[in-house]
């Protein structure tokens, strides 16, 4: 079957990638599944990446699977020399790792905020420097896109690391934005709500799935944001909340 004929790489943005590469860490799971899907229907090359990934986990000729753990600095830096190897270079690099954890601020352990940073923070961080590291090397721009959240921007009870985290994401993406304003190198960072994947619904049986924003709405925007016709755009903080107030 083609890749015209797969309802798993939809083409609603045929061609407007192709030839691009693009390094996806968390590219496995809810999310990472639509975005490697969506970018792999725009007709780019992908690098999925998660700390268990196999090439069997998407059924494509422009795929190629990179188990690494960006929370560390040598498997990070291996994996982008891996990936250029592999592809000869990498055009785009949609970083979607992440993770979620409760607590109070009166209550939460220095080891539970240590967590969240590792998990939200620490591996943009790495991702990103390596990437940048290449894009640069390799002239032509680039684009930097990242994954963050509502609670970034609106804070709310209850998940106060996570929510730290978050914020200082958003502020490495337009420090990047900043940095690299002019090169061609942009950088931009999506803030979704709740996302509408099926770990969320086994967690939040009761809610109203229907509020929730789904995967495939955040993929296409990332697409969108990593092609030529988004080269104005860097800094750009955008919520994309779906119906939750």
């Amino acid at each position: 079957m083609s890749i015209e004929e797969n309802p798993k790489f939809p083409k609603s943005n045929p061609g407007v990638l192709n030839g691009k590469v693009v390094l996806i860490s968390g590219a496995s799971g809810g999310l990472g599944t639509a975005v490697t899907n969506a970018f792999l229907g725009a007709g780019a090359k992908v690098a999925g990446s998660a700390r268990k990934i196999d090439g069997s986990d998407f059924s494509h000729s422009l795929f190629r699977a990179f188990p690494a753990d960006v929370s560390k600095e040598a498997d990070t830096a291996s994996l982008v020399s891996q990936v250029v190897s592999e592809f000869g270079r990498i055009d785009i690099l949609a970083h979607l790792v992440g993770a979620w954890a409760p607590g109070h601020a009166d209550t939460t352990a220095l080891a539970a905020l240590d967590g969240m940073l590792n998990v939200n923070l620490r591996t943009a961080f790495l991702t990103i420097r390596e990437s940048l590291k290449q894009m640069k090397k390799q002239g032509g721009g680039g684009r930097i896109l990242a994954v963050g959240s509502k609670l970034a921007v609106e804070p709310a009870a209850g998940s106060v690391a996570y929510g730290l985290a978050k914020a200082a994401l958003v502020s490495l993406i337009r420090t990047v934005a900043a940095e690299n304003r002019g090169s061609g190198i942009t950088a931009n960072i999506v803030l979704p709500s709740t996302i509408d994947t099926p770990s969320n619904r086994e967690a939040m049986p009761t809610a109203d799935f229907s509020k929730w924003v789904a995967p495939a709405q955040i993929a296409a925007l990332m697409v969108h944001l990593a092609s030529d016709q988004a080269a104005a755009v860097t800094g750009a903080v955008i919520p994309i909340f779906g119906g939750e107030a």
